[in-house]
């Protein structure tokens, strides 16, 4: 049964359609949860019930049919990668990356930033869709499958700096890790320390989904880069496989690691929208719809605080352990006195449009994998 405290967790595969071992891995993972849930397996049990896992295996079908005509012996570097109107998905959504640096400089958001108003014209149709898809759910944690590299990529993707938090690091390392080789480092005849990367520091992206879902929604994303290889043949699917299965399914696991709980009003009604901040971490994440709320976070003691439009805000100081997440919920009562504290982030994603007019996008360059 589905529980309002159970955390949203998404996979993405196949954006780039030639890149096929990431839509090959997710089929077999979701082959490989039924299998092991009907076996009784423990943790994949306790995986399942606890979690709400949503897997889309192929983002570009059109790229993948051009890309599977051509087969894996005779595949060009970028043949299938766009979709059918010839545009790369991953450069196709909105830029919220220069909202937030001009956002910076003037002390404002760098979370929930609000879509241009003629976004929906700017992007194809299978980004509209993920774009709906994430805004009708509150994911927690993500990754998409990617191919050309073996590295795992964590935000941000475009920046002014090469700003690195650690909770970055360590999910892409949990799954570098557990993956049979990424975390050795030479791959592909590159090198990444850990097997991980932040995205900028290799390289300049703009407009990637990534970036994106940190930006727009309460999801942390990664990028996998899988194989060496975009259009493995069918041969190496299975050490493939065996080389990403713990990799994946641990991954999942780590939308686990943090506080969650519920906000609600002292009816016992869940605010949705309700903004959680922790003390020294300047990303804030709201509840949803609900009054559920997730936030990822390291083991630790932390302070934490509420706070919605109408209601005093509630602090509280808690401690991540290392195993399951702490469960902290909070019953805000109704401010009668002051006015109502203006909304830093907000799940109607209220338009900012003084900040949108007065951004100017800085050129970047181009990329060459994600």
């Amino acid at each position: 049964l589905f529980s309002p405290v159970e955390p949203e967790f998404k996979y993405v595969g196949n954006m780039h359609g030639n890149e096929v071992l990431g839509r090959e891995l997710l089929l077999q993972l979701s082959e490989f949860l039924c299998e092991e849930y009907r076996r009784g397996n423990e943790r994949i049990t306790h995986l399942i019930h606890d979690t709400r896992i949503h897997i889309m295996p192929s983002m570009n079908p059109d790229g993948y049919e051009v890309a599977a005509k051509q087969g894996p012996d005779s595949n060009g570097y970028l043949t299938g990668r766009n979709n059918a109107n010839g545009v790369d998905l991953n450069r196709n959504f909105p830029d919220l990356n220069t909202f937030m640096y001009y956002s910076g400089e003037i002390s404002g958001p760098n979370h929930h930033i609000p879509l241009p108003d003629n976004w929906k014209s700017q992007v194809e149709p299978e980004t509209l869709a993920v774009i709906q898809w994430i805004s009708s759910y509150n994911f927690v944690l993500s990754a998409n499958l990617h191919g050309g590299a073996v590295v795992a990529n964590y935000p941000y993707d475009k920046s002014q700096d090469q700003r690195v938090r650690s909770h970055r690091r360590t999910l892409a390392k949990t799954y570098s890790y557990a993956h049979g080789w990424m975390h050795r480092g030479w791959n592909c005849g590159d090198y990444f320390a850990d097997g991980i990367t932040n995205g900028a520091s290799w390289y300049s992206l703009s407009k990637g989904m990534q970036d994106f879902n940190y930006l727009y929604t309460n999801c942390f994303e990664i990028t996998l880069e899988l194989s060496c290889n975009k259009f493995p043949p069918e041969e190496d699917l299975e050490r493939q496989w065996m080389a990403n299965r713990e990799a994946l399914v641990a991954f999942i696991e780590e939308v686990h690691q943090g506080i969650k709980g519920m906000v609600s009003d002292e009816n016992n009604n869940g605010i949705a929208g309700a903004v959680i901040s922790v003390q020294g971490i300047s990303h804030d994440i709201t509840s949803g719809d609900m009054g559920d709320y997730f936030r990822l976070l390291l083991p630790g003691t932390y302070t934490v605080t509420a706070s919605a439009e109408g209601y005093q805000p509630q602090t509280v100081t808690t401690t991540v352990g290392p195993a399951a997440p702490s469960l902290v919920h909070f019953q805000l009562k109704q401010d009668v006195v002051r006015k109502p504290p203006e909304r830093k982030a907000s799940g109607t994603r209220t338009n900012n449009k003084a900040l949108q007019k007065k951004v100017v996008p800085r050129a970047t360059r181009r990329g060459t994998q994600r």
